[in-house]
């Protein structure tokens, strides 16, 4: 059996994984981007979309506890309603969507909101005593934001933290899928984690 194989087996359980992702992004040589060869410093955790819940109560109680690092999480969706609020159109959003149609509504705000507008809002609001940006959310914002475009945006101006993205799909190291199902887009940048 190869090692990479055993390693899965190994590290299959949900739980176990955000325990080792908890404990890795504590250390000094994961922080500090240690063995990547000068690359940037950004990882995805892909898990298996139906054990969103678990990922999402990790987030919850991680922000509650004390670590080694000072990380900031950021969801996603979050981040696209207060984009909404700040551009005074959240409350419009249901009646364009009723007169319009949800196509005409995607366009809209996929125009509107791109992944250069996303990554302004999370650099405006990351803390500089942070040590870590963990990214959430990625499938709540489908299909107005998608994670290449925004770690695209991002990797401009975040070059001197590491960014964590907890992924609701796979990433093969040349090409993301989220959902596991949907197209793949490119994105070759990033480091697969545990």
């Amino acid at each position: 059996m190869r090692l990479d194989v055993c390693k899965e087996v190994i590290m299959s359980d949900i739980t176990e994984r955000l325990d080792h992702l908890k404990k890795t992004i504590q250390e000094d040589d994961f922080l500090q981007g240690k063995g990547l060869s000068n690359e940037v410093n950004i990882r995805m955790f892909c898990y298996n979309p139906k054990d969103e819940m678990t990922v999402r109560s990790f987030t919850e109680r991680l922000e509650h506890e004390q670590l080694k690092c000072n990380v900031q999480i950021v969801d996603l969706y979050e981040t696209f309603l207060s984009i909404c609020e700040d551009m005074d159109i959240l409350e419009g959003i249901p009646e364009m969507e009723q007169d319009d149609g949800k196509e005409f509504l995607e366009e809209q705000l996929t125009n509107t909101i791109d992944a250069k507008v996303f990554s302004e809002k999370i650099i405006s609001n990351f803390s500089s005593d942070k040590d870590l940006l963990l990214i959430t959310g990625v499938g709540k914002v489908f299909p107005f934001m998608r994670v290449h475009a925004l770690l695209n945006a991002l990797q401009e101006d975040m070059n001197d933290k590491p960014i964590v993205v907890l992924y609701p799909g796979t990433f093969d190291g040349h090409y993301v899928k989220l959902f596991n199902q949907l197209k793949s887009n490119e994105y070759y940048r990033a480091f697969n984690m545990i």
